[in-house]
């Protein structure tokens, strides 16, 4: 499954909440991570990860809980949603 993580500092970024989200995103070798981008905007960063099921990437989400809040979406390519039609 691919998902998309809005992402939103709660604070200013550390060195320490860096390497601390480094952390949790190599906690599980069955989540991948296919893009991460810091951005302009509503949002500080965005990032692209898929994973076996919601429950492995909500693991790393609580993580990191106290450093940014997390909008996700499930992604479905676009190919297979028009098949849905």
């Amino acid at each position: 499954m691919i998902f998309i993580s809005l992402n939103k500092f709660r604070h200013k970024a550390t060195k320490e909440d860096i390497e601390n989200s480094n952390k949790a995103l190599a906690s599980d070798p069955k989540v991948k991570i296919l893009g991460f981008y810091w951005t302009l905007g509503r949002y500080d960063s965005v990032l692209i990860t898929e994973a076996p099921n919601e429950k492995a990437l909500m693991k790393i989400a609580m993580k990191v809980a106290n450093f940014a809040s997390t909008e996700t979406m499930v992604a479905i390519p676009r190919e297979e949603a028009v098949k849905l039609i």
